[in-house]
């Protein structure tokens, strides 16, 4: 009722200064959003980067009902893997029009998904993860929307536009189920910001991981980064999906090693010289504090689905456990993708509706990956040590032939 006041009262007082002779007073001033009520207690053991093992959670794949309900029950599991940090793949609503049931085609960035559950679903979730000291992250798809987000038709100028005034899609990326954002565009910009920081704190959410992070200019992230930083209650844990070098200097914890991935591939693969993984231990840190972190992977939702399972693209179980141990334990902070530590064998594609993963799989498989991140998670000179490299292109070369 007070909102509808406003306007009333506003005009009285403009017909009044009008009848006096004198100039209008200028318009009231605005009252910036309420910060949301915090639900829950913050999370006070979120790790530092260097600490951090990441466990990607692919929601619809994950259990038989493909909901957070299914997700809780393992949470148990994943503490004994020894990760510590759950990262959930998008949790809003997906966009229809245009649409190829993406969870990366956002509708509505401040609603749960009805098809992983409610709300109450995602806190109870987060909830668990926290009394197992596990920190939450949370997937956030910044540069782009699905074509019936409400933003289209209620903010067209936040969108970007050919000369005839029709929203494009992300330019030069074959992705048409979405419509490009507009980053010279100061309020999609803070409307973008409000709704990152409603999730720290109605979800109680440890932070994000960030789609496409080198697709937005660094100021939008810049200013996204230190608006939630300045969230005093919250330690929170900030990765990009992204190379550039920029990330780490406004403020991302984490850069995602794509350029290791892809060496790492061609070594096993066309017989390329390990050395070239020493290069990247370097430029893949170009800006990087000694706090920062590159994030590494032998699998996650895009390659296992697109290239492979990391039997298929590193030789093998026990090609793929050595991959594994490069990335723990060489200056990185490993990601393990659901289903990759029973060695499932078979990929999970996109739209990732049609596989579940079966966790009676090869026990043998976890308890390796369970001893692996043990030795990292006990060690501080893996996780913090100066890394010194022996490569050299002969015990390479032994290695891909056999021949040690």
């Amino acid at each position: 009722m007070k909102h509808s006041m406003y306007p009333i009262l506003f005009s009285w007082l403009l017909i009044a200064c009008s009848k006096s002779g004198g100039q209008a007073p200028p318009p009231p001033v605005v009252p910036p959003d309420p910060t949301p009520a915090q639900y829950g207690t913050p999370f006070a053991n979120v790790p530092e980067p260097a600490d951090a093992v990441l466990y990607q959670v692919n929601t619809r794949a994950f259990s038989a009902t493909g909901n957070f309900k299914g997700v809780i029950p393992r949470i148990d599991s994943i503490k004994a893997l020894g990760a510590n940090v759950l990262y959930l793949m998008p949790v809003h609503p997906i966009g229809t029009v245009k649409g190829v049931n993406s969870p990366y085609c956002i509708r509505d960035y401040y609603s749960v998904n009805p098809e992983l559950g409610t709300l109450e679903d995602l806190r109870k979730l987060v909830d668990t993860a926290h009394s197992r000291n596990i920190t939450v992250i949370m997937d956030w798809v910044a540069n782009h929307t699905a074509w019936d987000n409400p933003w289209i038709t209620t903010h067209k100028d936040w969108y970007l536009q050919d000369a005839g005034g029709n929203v494009l899609s992300p330019p030069n990326m074959g992705w048409n189920d979405v419509a490009q954002l507009n980053f010279n565009n100061a309020d999609m910009r803070k409307e973008m910001i409000k709704a990152m920081k409603s999730w720290v704190y109605t979800a109680n959410i440890d932070g994000f991981r960030c789609d496409y992070t080198d697709g937005p200019p660094l100021d939008f992230w810049k200013q996204a980064i230190d608006t939630l930083r300045n969230i005093k209650t919250h330690k929170l844990l900030l990765m990009a999906e992204g190379a550039r070098s920029g990330n780490y200097t406004v403020g991302f914890d984490f850069n995602f090693g794509f350029g290791f991935f892809g060496e790492l591939k061609n070594i096993y693969n066309q017989n390329k010289t390990v050395l070239t993984i020493d290069n990247l231990n370097q430029s893949e840190y170009t800006n990087a504090s000694s706090r920062q972190q590159v994030i590494r992977y032998t699998s996650n939702h895009d390659v296992n689905g697109a290239e492979g399972t990391p039997q298929e693209l590193f030789g093998g179980e026990q090609g793929s456990m050595a991959a594994f141990v490069v990335t723990s334990f060489m200056k990185s902070v490993p990601m393990i993708y659901n289903g990759q530590e029973v060695g499932m064998s078979s990929r999970i594609p996109f739209p990732f509706t049609s596989v579940k993963i079966d966790w009676t799989k090869n026990p043998a498989t976890t308890a390796t990956y369970k001893q692996l991140i043990a030795l990292r998670n006990n060690s501080n000179a893996i996780k913090k040590g100066a890394l010194v490299s022996y490569s050299t292109a002969d015990i390479q070369y032994a290695e891909c032939c056999g021949k040690l």
